[in-house]
């Protein structure tokens, strides 16, 4: 797999949505002028987003982007300590600012500000995967995942100790030995190594080195819209229920450790002066009302 050239801060295309950037002689200027681009207000963010949905108004599209490239210049200093051109790291910055533009739904309720940050960091990741002179060595999602935490947790260029090794692996929930294989590997001489007969651009795609598949931010936003979904209907699910009943539910499935942890049928049975069996049979009728409830939040 050839490497990528550096590209000089132009008009881009991503994912079919046209861009046009700054034109500029130098970075220093490029940052400056991007610094000066007017930051949207909430309204203004919707509105374009919506023309952009409904109408794929390329306008809109380029005012999205444009607000918002300051933010890939502040995201992308985080990646100077791996050797690579600022303007290329801004460049790739860019492409995934596009991406998250395209994708940005306005109706959840979340700001392009949030959502972008999870495309613009991916695009970099893959930049940086495919073209630091030592990343070719990180072959699994595991060592790409340890390659980049253990970068922003070692400082200085001196060895790790024991204890700094210990204390890495016990925060990045690794083995020991992995820790110190991958820090050999970050501080050794350059190494030409070819790409394995199998290897593909796919192998270097977000998703196979991101911390988890849940991270993609439409699934996040999802999860989130699914969990306040389910609290609400947790809440009238148990609102519909007689008292006797939602004490049982209560005291058998929603008390925390602090409160003792859940009772038992005999417990509740001496409480409500019934038997065991009485209990387990309202319990049990209070749960299959609670399940036609909450069916519609399924």
């Amino acid at each position: 797999m050839s490497e990528r050239k550096p590209t000089a801060l132009v008009p881009a295309r991503a994912s079919g949505v046209a861009m046009a950037l700054p034109a500029v002689g130098n970075l220093d200027a490029y940052i400056g002028a991007v610094n000066r681009l007017p930051m949207l207000s909430a309204e203004r963010e919707v509105e374009l987003a919506r023309r952009l949905r409904a109408d794929n108004d390329l306008d809109a599209a380029r005012e999205l982007v444009m607000s918002h490239l300051r933010l890939v210049v502040s995201i992308s200093r985080q990646y100077l300590g791996y050797g690579l051109p600022h303007a290329d790291l801004i460049q790739e910055g860019n492409i995934g600012l596009m991406k998250a533009v395209k994708r940005f739904d306005p109706e959840r309720g979340v700001r392009l500000v949030s959502f972008a940050l999870h495309w613009i960091k991916a695009e970099i990741h893959e930049y940086v995967l495919k073209n630091w002179r030592m990343v070719k060595v990180a072959t699994t999602k595991a060592q790409r995942k340890l390659f980049f935490n253990l970068r922003s947790h070692k400082t200085g260029s001196r060895a790790l100790s024991p204890e700094d090794v210990a204390t890495i692996a016990r925060e990045l929930n690794v083995r020991e030995k992995d820790v110190v294989e991958m820090e050999t590997r970050l501080g050794g001489h350059e190494i030409a190594l070819e790409s394995g007969a199998d290897d593909d651009e796919d192998a270097f795609a977000p998703i196979a080195y991101l911390a988890a598949s849940q991270s993609e931010p439409t699934q996040v936003l999802e999860a989130r819209e699914y969990d306040r979904m389910q609290g609400e209907g947790l809440e009238q699910a148990l609102a519909g229920l007689d008292e006797r009943s939602r004490r049982i539910i209560e005291a058998r499935w929603l008390r925390d450790e602090s409160e003792g942890g859940s009772r038992t049928l005999h417990d509740l049975a001496g409480e409500f002066g019934v038997s065991a069996e009485r209990i387990r049979q309202i319990e049990a009728k209070a749960l299959q009302k609670m399940k036609g409830s909450l069916a519609q939040y399924a």
